[in-house]
This record gives structure tokens, sequence and C-alpha cells, in this order.
């Protein structure tokens, strides 16, 4: 199977919080993050025009180990068909998949895979950063 076009890049990274507040604060009053979209109030996602950063509240009971507080990485797409196209490629290089393509409310499509490391990664079309890459 020929491997999709290489990916527009690296522009989407979401972080657990505990304190969701205070990270948007920091992220939008100090280093002027936009916020582009709050599906409910325990997540927001931020843009300074071609990127994102989605802020996920932790869970209640959910404790994580250390200072590291990476929830997934994800890498754009241009059109939603090559979020399809990424999903049968890693499936037929036997890549651990967490999520089947799907279609959020917000017109996005992703999935969710696993990388070597155990690393959460994303394949996602993103309307408004999609068209950012090169």
């Amino acid at each position: 199977m020929k491997r999709p076009p290489v990916s527009a890049g690296l522009r989407h990274v979401a972080l657990f919080v505990m304190d969701l507040e205070a990270g948007e604060r920091f992220y939008v009053e100090l280093l002027g993050m936009q916020v582009e979209w709050r599906p409910d109030p325990d997540n927001v996602y931020l843009t300074s025009g071609c990127d994102n950063l989605a802020l996920h509240r932790l869970p209640a009971g959910v404790t994580i180990e250390g200072a590291q507080r990476l929830d997934h990485i994800g890498f754009i797409c241009r059109v939603p068909e090559e979020v399809d196209a990424w999903y049968a490629y890693l499936s037929a290089h036997e890549v651990t998949m967490k999520t089947a393509p799907r279609t959020h409310r917000d017109g996005a499509r992703s999935f969710y895979c696993i990388d070597p490391a155990g690393t959460t990664v994303q394949m996602i079309y993103h309307p408004p950063i999609a068209a950012c890459g090169g």
C-alpha cells in the first residue's frame, strides 16, 4: 500500500490540566492565543492562527505522575479524505488504533492511534487550520 502524502505538519497539541481556567488565562492573556471553541465546561480550544491547543480538564479521580500533562499530539490533514487514507495505511502497518475515523460536531474529522512509545497520536482534518499546511 502506498503511503499518503506527507502531513501538513504538527500544529495541534492537547494537554490535560487540573485548573482549566488558569490554563486558559495563561495561554490567552499572557501568550495572546484566542479561544476558538469551547464545546463544554471541561474543554477549550485555543489558536494563534495556524495552530490549535486543546486544554482538557483532568477528570476527577485521574492522576498523572510527573509534570507531563500531554493528552495527545495531532497531525493536520489537508482534506477529510486524508484522514481515512491514513487510517487505512496505518492499520495496514499494524499500528494500534484507539478509534476509527469520525466526523466531529465542529466539522473536524479524525482518529486516534498509538505510537511505539505509547503516545496517543491524532490524524485530524480541522477546517480552520487545514489550509495552513505547506
